[in-house]
């Protein structure tokens, strides 16, 4: 399998869904758990930190308000490597659409067959961050319910 899909509905305007996902205020928070860096516009770095599993770089590719944002990223130890490049990334795409007074978000994580690693441990980071956008979606559910405009 070379991507991960999950949806999630969220009790908050597609607006406030939008900057949840794109502003480093917010991506600092819910997503990593120590500070995120974004320069958002196509090309843009970005770097998202955690305290349990240090930094990984990104680069936004695709910036739709309020609908779409996309990055490549480098969160895997193997393959290594700091910034993001077609064998050590995968790209990862929020589509956000209205449901009601919420929004819709599906997340799609896409490349893990392109990365440059075993299959054994392409395997091991699919499961990783499959696992790993269940807990963080909760957390941004949790978030937005939590967090003031």
């Amino acid at each position: 399998m070379d991507s991960i899909e999950r949806e999630v509905v969220i009790d908050a305007p597609v607006d406030r869904v939008w900057e949840l996902v794109t502003e480093a205020e917010h991506l600092g928070r819910w997503f990593g758990d120590a500070g995120a860096e974004v320069d958002l516009r196509p090309g843009g770095a970005m770097e998202l930190r955690w305290t349990d599993y240090g930094a990984s770089r990104g680069r936004v590719e695709a910036v739709e308000p309020p609908r779409l944002f996309a990055f490549r990223w480098a969160p895997f130890k193997d393959p290594g490597g700091l910034d993001p490049t077609e064998g050590n990334s995968t790209r990862v795409e929020f589509t956000l659409v209205e449901q009601g007074e919420g929004t819709r978000l599906r997340v799609v994580e896409s490349g893990f067959e392109s990365l440059a690693t075993s299959d054994e441990q392409r395997q091991k980071n699919l499961e990783g961050n499959t696992e790993g956008w269940r807990i963080e979606l909760a957390e941004l559910r949790e978030y937005a319910t939590r967090v003031t405009a």
